[in-house]
């Protein structure tokens, strides 16, 4: 079997993940929590970095989801 074929890119660090440019695929998963409750956001995010996502994006789509990522980042 041969290996896949993968287009050149340009590296970005989130966090200290870097995705692009090489690096190893990182699994990726999406909230799908209000983001504006931000204790079952952050209970989201811990049960999917404990089933092995690396990184986890949430929706800031409101003035309410941007005031709670602090919130959701503390804990």
């Amino acid at each position: 079997m041969q290996g896949i074929a993968r287009r050149q890119t340009v590296g970005v660090r989130v966090g200290g993940i870097l995705v692009g440019a090489g690096a190893p695929v990182v699994v990726q998963s999406m909230a799908n929590t209000d983001t504006e409750n931000a204790a079952a956001t952050a209970q989201q995010v811990r049960e999917l970095a404990e089933a092995g996502s690396e990184l986890v994006r949430i929706t800031v789509n409101t003035p309410e989801a941007a005031a709670a990522v602090p919130g959701i980042v503390r804990r």
